[in-house]
């Protein structure tokens, strides 16, 4: 499929594999590249070499914590070194691959990440703690040349455990974004999810403006639903797609959809929507 060229389309892996066809990664790299993806990401080592075979790239690489890796992140200073351990073997798996980036989480707000009755870490030292944390790896990151990209998620959405996250710290934009300027790094960035920054902040081509300083990477999806990119939903891709071009962002957007029906026409909807 012939496209413009000036959007770096990317299919996140973990969608397409659970979705009712169960895309292995050979199959979601060919029908990626088939629709002129330049990337299939959210990966590990493990789907590297079946990627640069087909002549992609991975865009950002997976976080390699087991489990829920969004669950137990840099906030909480009981899953600190394992995060950051897991991590820089990650960006050293990273650096060997030529993969740019991998994603990190600020964790949960409890104390106990998988128990809401814990008690709560606050947002000000869990930011604290976020910006130490970085700050640690960022110096390896730095040799490696790989960038560590912070992400932003919802906690309005408790129908799905990948629709939503009660309970996740970093939900806000703009809290994110702080940690990420605290920080100082140019190997450390934000992962602006488009349909999470939709949920929890809305004013979706403002927010672009005022974060482009640090955005590192960018997601879609439909809302609500985390669905198709269709007219079903309500973000209005094209517009937003035009300001990524307008702030000279050139990285990757990655179609992060969980597919309710053919899930190849999903990713040919969404990567001509978004192809300005």
């Amino acid at each position: 499929m012939k496209l413009k060229g000036r959007i770096n389309h990317s299919a996140v892996f973990w969608c397409f594999n659970v979705s009712e066809e169960k895309w292995d990664i050979e199959k979601t790299c060919l029908n990626a590249k088939r629709l002129g993806c330049k990337s299939v990401e959210i990966c590990g080592p493990a789907e590297f070499d079946t990627i640069k075979k087909h002549g992609l790239t991975c865009a950002i690489a997976a976080n390699g914590m087991p489990g829920a890796p969004f669950m137990k992140g840099l906030n909480n200073l009981a899953y600190q070194p394992e995060v950051i351990a897991v991590t820089t073997k990650m960006i050293d798996d990273c650096a060997a691959a030529n993969v740019p980036s991998v994603i990190a989480f600020t964790g949960y707000k409890w104390r106990n990440a998988e128990n809401a009755n814990s008690g709560e870490i606050s947002l000000e030292k869990g930011a604290d703690n976020c910006v130490a944390g970085l700050k640690k790896m960022a110096i390896h990151a730095e040799k490696k040349g790989v960038t560590i990209c912070l992400e932003q998620l919802n906690t309005r959405d408790s129908s799905h455990p990948m629709k939503g996250h009660p309970g996740y710290q970093g939900d806000d934009i703009d809290y994110v974004a702080h940690i990420v300027r605290r920080v100082g790094s140019p190997r450390v960035k934000l992962l602006f999810d488009i349909y999470h920054v939709q949920i929890m902040n809305g004013d979706v081509i403002r927010r672009l403006e005022e974060c482009k300083d640090v955005i590192g990477h960018i997601h879609t999806a439909g809302n609500p639903g985390r669905a198709e990119l269709d007219d079903n939903q309500e973000i209005n891709y094209p517009p937003i797609m035009r300001k990524l071009v307008e702030i000279g962002y050139t990285g990757f957007v990655g179609h992060e959809f969980i597919p309710t029906r053919d899930a190849l026409t999903g990713l040919r909807q969404a990567v001509q929507l978004c192809d300005v």
